[in-house]
């Protein structure tokens, strides 16, 4: 395998049907915010840009008119639409396989673009102008991640902590020291700087706000085995024949660190990135 990454259509293929379970939502006060931020009334449109299974759209969706997801990959496409079916918003939500590369893709203007913790998969340079052009007058793309720089407190919780470190040592035993992203490798992790990619592309910027978290959660082991396999680094095909005995060890290694089945953590706070396009550009 080479050093360089390059994209490929392996890169989350098999992860969708573990995200609901195995991510952690965003901080539950992020729709309101944004409404009161955006001044959101339930009028314009919503691109979802890197949408995964839709699990932002759908938590977005009724502060807009129609939600559109864009994602390259069949699994999370397939995963959106019967989401959006059982939230009842089938009708008003529409699903596109394709890459962020091939926008606009004769989809229309919107009133935000959102990237959910998915920008630094694309060629940003060329994602970013692309949806510039695709927001109207005034119109907001919004970053939005877990506060990386964040170490929430696990005073007071009743079980465990989540192994997490200890389950990403296992994966490295399993697939080698140096992160897996699709056919090759991560040598060097995912770019940072979005700040200088938008402000390149022309954007007006950044308003930063922080949605806090910190409530107490309870994960399970099924819920721990989803979050690993919901990994592009650990997607379920990169284990091959191995994937059994890999998710075996995972499962001996939670159980040896809380024989009930049962840990703890908190919530993570949310941080939002608002970037506006001019209300002086057509």
């Amino acid at each position: 395998m080479g050093a360089v990454w390059e994209w490929d259509d392996s890169l989350f293929l098999g992860t969708a049907a573990y995200y609901r379970r195995g991510r952690l939502p965003y901080a539950p006060g992020l729709a309101a915010v944004l409404a009161t931020v955006l001044g959101l009334d339930g009028r314009g449109r919503l691109i979802d840009v890197g949408c995964g299974p839709g699990t932002l759209a759908l938590s977005l969706g009724p502060l807009f008119r129609e939600v559109v997801g864009v994602d390259p990959d069949s699994g999370m496409i397939a995963e959106a639409t019967r989401q959006a079916a059982v939230c009842g918003m089938g009708t008003k939500a529409r699903w596109v396989r394709a890459r962020a590369e091939e926008l606009p893709a004769g989809l229309g203007t919107f009133r935000v673009a959102s990237f959910g913790q998915s920008f630094h998969w694309m060629d940003r340079g060329l994602v970013a102008a692309a949806i510039r052009g695709m927001l109207r007058p005034g119109g907001a793309l919004v970053h939005i991640s877990d506060l990386k720089s964040e170490t929430p407190s696990l005073h007071g919780l009743p079980h465990p902590p989540a192994p997490y470190a200890a389950i990403e040592e296992l994966v490295r035993r399993y697939l080698g020291p140096v992160r897996r992203a699709g056919r090759t490798v991560l040598p060097n992790g995912t770019p940072g700087d979005e700040a200088v990619v938008l402000a390149r592309a022309g954007f007006a910027g950044p308003r930063r706000y922080v949605v806090p978290g910190g409530q107490a959660l309870e994960r399970t082991p099924a819920d721990l085995v989803a979050w690993v396999f919901s990994m592009s680094y650990a997607a379920p095909h990169l284990f091959g024949e191995r994937r059994d005995a890999f998710e075996a060890d995972v499962r001996r290694l939670l159980q040896e660190v809380s024989p009930s089945g049962r840990f703890s953590e908190r919530q993570p706070s949310t941080e939002v990135f608002v970037w506006r396009k001019s209300l002086a550009e057509g």
